[in-house]
């Protein structure tokens, strides 16, 4: 609802992407430089102290409601979620790996994001009845109650990894072995790009998909409902990814390119049905976005684990950061729908490109 909250503030098209951006940037300077040191320190610390700064915000946008405020709660939700990136997915693999079931990763990780989808999908069903019980105070209010929740539970996650206090493991050190390696191996280099590629324009639309759905003409306590059936196609990717880790190259370039033409085609549809298919698309990009990260987690060393996820994190923020800014331009004169629609074809690039490497790879064999 916070995307309504901003227009019903007061607030420009352009203003909102400002802000849009202003979360990727924080996301941006903090993206890497957490991913080092949650190699260096506690992950499972960074992973409850996060949420905490996330709830500071949610409760100062309803608290003081304007520009500035708003500013300084994305800041906020930034540095939270930097802190969370790279950290859960270094948790989650090598904890598995301590198992001895890292090849259930992909697995483990689709199910998780499945959930956490299901629970938004919970939390868009009910932000209808409670914006009208108690606007968006009420639903600030829950919002802030259930990150606090999630800082609870993430201080209850096991964690074996032993962490060292010499010079040579300090958070700096282990940024430049990080890069070192991501330079020194091709492979991992593909799986750093490949992850912002998939990633950086559907999370960053998915902030604009209650104006695309409002601009069917549908009223506000309407809008979650249709929102609702955007999240489902996105869980169904989700739940979707331990059959889909078959899936080659060449695959994952047919899912891209079909994803995109879903998306362009629904959202200029601008009827109900149109949304379907922003669901079938989300849902495939959900999809790609989990195999993307297997890809990177099964290449990269463990003691650097969080930095280099946190590197392809980094590419991601800086990807989203040129969506909203591109997005403010094209929304300030343009149909929602259509920006959506525009916005799809890097995803036929990313396909393309996809597609010639592993004609190339064949070619080598």
């Amino acid at each position: 609802m916070y995307a309504l909250l901003f227009s019903d503030t007061g607030l420009s098209v352009g203003q909102i992407s400002s802000l849009f951006a202003l979360w990727s940037i924080t996301g941006v300077l903090l993206e890497v430089p957490s991913g080092a040191w949650a190699d260096a320190v506690s992950r499972r610390l960074l992973l409850w102290v996060g949420p905490l700064l996330t709830a500071a915000g949610f409760a100062l946008w309803v608290i003081v409601p304007s520009y500035w405020a708003f500013a300084l709660g994305f800041v906020l939700w930034g540095t939270g979620g930097a802190l969370a990136s790279g950290a859960l997915e270094a948790l989650v693999y090598d904890e598995l790996d301590h198992l001895g079931a890292a090849d259930r990763y992909a697995r483990v990780m689709g199910r998780a994001r499945a959930a956490r989808l299901m629970a938004t999908m919970a939390s868009v069903g009910l932000a209808g009845p409670v914006f009208a019980l108690g606007g968006y105070q009420a639903v600030g209010a829950a919002s802030v109650l259930a990150a606090l929740l999630t800082a609870a539970i993430a201080t209850r996650f096991p964690e074996h990894r032993v962490t060292r206090a010499s010079a040579d493991d300090s958070w700096a050190a282990t940024l430049r072995a990080g890069l070192a390696e991501a330079r020194a191996d091709r492979s991992v280099r593909g799986a750093l790009l490949l992850v912002p590629a998939v990633g950086a324009v559907w999370g960053a639309l998915d902030e604009y998909t209650p104006l695309l759905v409002r601009d069917l003409g549908v009223t506000e306590e309407t809008v979650p409902y249709l929102i609702l059936l955007i999240w489902a196609g996105a869980t169904a990717g989700s739940l979707l990814t331990g059959p889909a880790e078959r899936l080659g190259t060449t695959g994952l370039a047919v899912l891209l390119a079909g994803a995109a033409l879903a998306l362009a085609t629904g959202a200029v549809a601008r009827t109900p049905a149109g949304i379907g298919l922003v669901a079938l698309a989300f849902g495939a990009f959900q999809l790609a976005d989990v195999l993307a990260d297997v890809r990177l987690q099964h290449r990269i060393d463990e003691a650097r684990r969080a930095t280099l996820t946190s590197v392809a994190g980094l590419g991601t923020d800086l990807g989203t950061v040129a969506v909203y800014g591109l997005y403010g331009l094209l929304g300030t004169t343009t149909a929602h729908g259509t920006v959506f629609a525009l916005l799809a074809v890097p995803y036929l690039v990313t396909a393309l490109v996809l597609a010639g490497g592993a004609r190339a790879a064949r070619a080598r064999l």
